[in-house]
């Protein structure tokens, strides 16, 4: 009432009516909240899929030399990184329309983030350029899958101007991502588990024996279709998200934008990287984020070479990200979605135990499955959790600097530039150790010393970047009362 009044006292119209409509107009229906939420599907599908399966794709499908298929992995999310604070930028920069200033990009990136998502699975016809094949498809997809999605995580600044709703429609975001990460999960895993160019655990690896060569390359072309069926069905649930999120949410209007200047990119980048809370929040996560696309990019490997479980290893992703969709969920269900950094850091520190347990005890299917399930408890958080405390990063350098506008897309690119960039360094230096290692592209065994190196990328490493991680994430100073504090200014600012 008091914020109503304030806002509206130069106004002719009785006060209850302004209020009235101003509380109607922030509310957002359980419809486009859901609307809005599928729109976060897409990139944690194509992502879950990438980081899972990518790296075991290039060296045992597309059969490239492991250092070849590490230059992708670096140069593509180096790439990416690159292209986040670019399109952010542009972003920030851009027109509004009739439709929004977000979903203009949203909707024209889509047709072409599927394309060239489809060929990234697609192994050419011929071996030279086969490297620049990949290349150029994983870069471009990357680029296009920036174009959606920047502009959709700052979308959630103006779905609505009340913080409340604001959480809970990252409530329902963060419901439907876990989703998006078991459906990438399932499909990638389900579809292509069946298909291996090993036809049997018994077979003699480096038989020469005619009849078995030939079954070994009919398996490897139905393993190639299992990967094109895969993205296939991929690219459809892309579309029919995106379609979704444009038809079912209403982008509203900035207030104050024309009040002020366009922020060059030097001005935007020194504006962001001098605010003490977005830098401590960035690096923390860097870490923690790291450790866990380290998994992430070498499980698959991992579980086929160190552990022996080469017939288990999708199911044992898809245990991982359906324990990740049960925690979240019983988290948002009981309404503990995690803002302050100590939640964070106990939740996070719950997978340490079970990374070095994984790698101690000698190979059981048992205690594989196990860890599993408890390292989703941790990789929740890690993956999801941050998009939930971003906006209060947002709304404390709105209460520093009340008279800037569109600054919002360049706080969620130079996070997501840090986290790409660094992670593309880590991806490719671990595909690049496995060469040193001594693995052997197409082969259904490898020597012990590439064994010995992918359980260091999962278990030792992944712990030391988490313990740092979490020591950076201890000095985070947004907490709840500092939170409630910034949004009552922000709401006498009448900025929300």
């Amino acid at each position: 009432w008091l914020l109503s009044i304030k806002c509206h006292t130069t106004s002719n119209i009785p006060l209850l009516e302004p209020m009235t409509l101003k509380t109607q107009r922030n509310r957002l229906s359980v419809f486009s909240k859901l609307c809005y939420a599928f729109g976060g599907a897409p990139y944690q599908i194509t992502g879950t899929a990438l980081g899972f399966f990518l790296q075991i794709y290039l060296l045992d499908v597309a059969q490239l030399d492991p250092f070849y298929a590490s230059i992708i992995l670096f140069v593509g999310r180096a790439w990416d990184a690159i292209t986040d604070p670019t399109v952010g930028f542009l972003v920030s920069r851009s027109r509004s329309t009739r439709i929004g200033r977000m979903m203009p990009w949203i909707i024209f990136s889509t047709p072409f983030a599927v394309l060239t998502y489809l060929l990234i699975w697609y192994v050419p016809p011929f071996e030279e350029g086969k490297v620049i094949w990949y290349l150029v498809f994983y870069c471009l997809f990357q680029s296009m899958q920036t174009c959606f999605h920047v502009p959709y995580s700052a979308l959630t600044m103006f779905i609505s101007r009340d913080q409340k709703e604001r959480d809970s429609a990252t409530a329902y975001r963060m419901m439907v991502e876990v989703l998006g990460t078991v459906l990438g999960t399932a499909i990638q895993g389900q579809i292509i588990g069946g298909n291996s160019n090993c036809p049997t655990e018994s077979d003699a690896p480096y038989s020469t024996n005619s009849s078995s060569v030939n079954t070994t390359i009919v398996s490897l072309d139905q393993t190639k279709q299992a990967y094109l069926v895969a993205s296939g069905v991929i690219c459809i649930i892309y579309v029919l998200c995106a379609a979704i999120l444009f038809f079912g949410v209403k982008e509203q209007k900035e207030t104050g934008r024309d009040k002020s200047e366009p922020l060059t990119f030097a001005q935007g980048l020194r504006l962001v990287m001098c605010h003490g809370p977005y830098i401590k929040l960035v690096i923390g996560f860097l870490f923690t984020s790291l450790a866990f696309m380290l998994l992430e990019g070498n499980f698959a490997l991992f579980i086929t070479y160190a552990l022996g479980h080469r017939k288990d290893f999708q199911n044992i992703l898809l245990v991982i990200m359906v324990s990740v969709c049960i925690f979240t969920t019983c988290a948002l269900l009981v309404k503990t979605l995690i803002r302050v950094g100590l939640e964070y850091i106990n939740t996070t520190s719950w997978a340490v135990p079970f990374m070095i347990l994984i790698v101690s005890v000698k190979s059981n299917l048992i205690v594989s499955y196990l860890v599993s399930v408890a390292a989703g408890v941790s990789v929740a958080a890690a993956f999801l959790l941050p998009w939930s405390m971003l906006p209060d990063v947002v709304d404390d350098f709105k209460v520093q600097n009340p008279d800037i506008r569109g600054h919002e897309a360049l706080f969620y690119s130079f996070y997501v530039f840090f986290i790409k960039f660094a992670s593309g360094v880590s991806l490719g230096i671990s595909t690049l150790s496995l060469k040193f290692a001594g693995y052997v592209t197409g082969e259904c065994s490898q020597p012990e010393a590439v064994s010995m190196t992918l359980k260091v990328l999962v278990s030792p490493v992944p712990v030391v970047l988490i313990a740092v991680g979490l020591l950076i994430l201890k000095t985070y100073p947004i907490d709840e009362e500092r939170r409630q504090g910034n949004r009552k200014l922000l709401q006498d600012l009448c900025i929300v």
